[in-house]
């Protein structure tokens, strides 16, 4: 397999993530605090820093492409509704895990073409490791020290695993756990559950350390593309509940996915 860190596009966007990732662990050094949105979720400095910096380097690297960004959704209104191709962010997915302090945070950016995400990078910053994935090129994950760079930095290969016989372990949400996705959850031969925030769950199963990832609860499209992008690039899926892909660009809904299920082997 072509390694997937040697992909031009990849490298700049995976720099953006690390640099994103520098600036929000900056912050997270110290006490934060976190303000209120219009929908009621958090927002914290560590968000904006991180916009700032991933938003000045994809204008820099991808002046062509426009930029639908959590922090900055309101000003992208119709993006990716004909299928144009666009970039997906969320500087700070997880702010509550931020605020919490457990490193389970992540930076997402992600391509979307023809309603589909086609590359993407996820970064855990606090955990020293990134994701990368492109369509027809497979995943990989990179250990990154906090700071550090691409240049050397241990990688390898990752691949979705074969449904085990024994029984599969599933991975849902740490903060939003509903009644839909436990009812889901029952109809499955489930031997294993592990709660994790943010985008890392695509990640698990994209290495093959889970099976299943149910969401029914409300989550938006950058919260989903980048981890989308990975896992499917190791070789899963992401599904609405009834079999159909997981699509973007829904600007008449606001950006927002229904419910989910991603899958490994």
């Amino acid at each position: 397999m072509q390694e997937t860190v040697a992909d031009p596009a990849l490298r700049s966007l995976a720099g953006l993530a690390l640099a994103a990732g520098a600036a929000i662990l900056r912050i997270y050094a110290a006490p934060a605090e976190a303000t209120r949105k219009a929908d009621g979720s958090p927002l914290t400095a560590a968000d904006l820093a991180a916009e700032a910096v991933i938003a000045e380097g994809l204008a820099r690297h991808f002046p062509d492409l426009p930029v639908l960004s959590e922090e900055a959704a309101p000003a992208a209104a119709g993006l990716g509704a004909a299928g144009e191709a666009f970039l997906l962010v969320d500087p700070l997915d997880g702010t509550r895990e931020f605020l919490g302090r457990n490193g389970e945070f992540t930076v997402n950016i992600a391509l979307i073409r023809e309603g589909r995400p086609r590359l993407g990078v996820v970064h855990a910053p606090a955990l020293g490791r990134l994701w990368l994935g492109r369509a027809g090129a497979g995943a990989e994950v990179v250990e990154v020290a906090p700071g550090g760079s691409l240049a050397g930095a241990p990688r390898r290969p990752i691949r979705v695993r074969p449904r085990p016989a024994a029984g599969l372990v599933a991975v849902a949400s740490r903060s939003h756990l509903d009644a839909e996705t436990e009812r889901f959850l029952a109809t499955l031969p489930v031997t294993e559950r592990r709660s994790i925030g943010s985008s890392l769950k695509f990640c698990l199963i994209a290495e093959g350390e889970a099976d299943v990832y149910p969401r029914f609860g409300p989550t938006m499209e950058w919260d989903t593309a980048a981890g989308q992008a990975v896992l499917e690039a190791a070789g899963g899926r992401v599904t609405t509940p009834e079999g159909a892909p997981l699509g973007y660009g829904k600007a008449a809904a606001g950006y927002r996915n229904g419910p989910f299920i991603a899958w490994g082997g």
